[in-house]
């Protein structure tokens, strides 16, 4: 029976083949609202459709295309995922952790994992970007399969952070707390969130984050706050919300990206 270490291996053979690109550096996941920061990053060498790869799920949600762009920036190969698979499309966590685990069999040493998502901290207008200090998983979900005991104790790398605020020194930083979706939380839970000691509030990055962890990447997370959280302000939630706020702050985030990542 195939592990999905090896279809990941086969991933990552067939994205050499399609690239040209025997191997990548430094991976990232591009989330809700990231999606046109991608052109900041470098020049795009080639891009494939997640569906002509082995084991990745057909695109669900909005502002995630599906696509995975390869781009030279520097001396660096990035592996650019433009979208991810969410947990509650429901093709399970495998597929959710997928494209961390292509990106190491590709050689990536580093995931940048970005998101929108709501922020409880009223001094965070949307179009903030906050690093991810450290998260809290609520899916009840895990990709780690077996009796394979892997220490989170500085997931979030600290010395990524550290290159990040040497690029921008007024990123602030929190911790990011993930439902499963696809519903956005209520007031009462965003009250649990902050409880509980939670300042992001999103539906992914954490499964992806352990993943990577597991499979010996460095991970830098971050975040853009698309809203704020449920029950904050009095305002509905809504997902064309998260998607604008993305296509004004897409300058800023992909400068930020670009400054970023050459210092990886």
């Amino acid at each position: 029976m195939s592990t999905p270490q090896h279809l990941a291996a086969e991933a990552a053979d067939r994205l050499g083949e399609l690239t040209g690109v025997d191997k990548h550096d430094v991976a990232l996941v591009l989330g809700s609202g990231w999606l046109p920061a991608v052109d900041a990053l470098g020049t795009s060498t080639a891009e494939v459709s997640t569906a002509d790869l082995p084991g990745f799920a057909a695109p669900a949600v909005a502002g995630h295309a599906g696509k995975v762009r390869s781009v030279r920036a520097g001396e660096q190969n990035l592996l650019v995922f433009l979208g991810r698979t969410h947990l509650y499309e429901g093709d399970g966590v495998r597929s959710v952790v997928h494209g961390v685990r292509t990106a190491a069999a590709a050689g990536c040493r580093v995931a940048v994992l970005t998101n929108g998502c709501g922020g409880l901290n009223p001094a965070w207008a949307p179009g903030t970007a906050v690093l991810i200090r450290d998260h809290i998983n609520l899916t009840g979900e895990s990709p780690i399969e077996g009796a394979h005991f892997v220490d989170l104790t500085d997931l979030y790398s600290s010395r990524l952070r550290g290159l990040c605020r040497e690029v921008d020194p007024a990123l602030d930083e929190g911790v990011y707390v993930q439902f499963p979706g696809p519903h956005y939380e209520t007031p009462a839970e965003i009250g649990m969130v902050r409880a509980i000691g939670g300042d992001l509030v999103g539906m992914s990055t954490t499964l992806e984050a352990i993943a990577a962890r597991e499979a010996g990447l460095e991970v830098l997370g971050i975040s853009l706050v698309t809203n704020h959280a449920a029950g904050t302000t009095g305002e509905p939630l809504d997902h064309d919300e998260v998607l604008e706020t993305g296509r004004a702050a897409a300058t800023r985030m992909g400068a930020l990206l670009g400054a970023i990542v050459p210092r990886i």
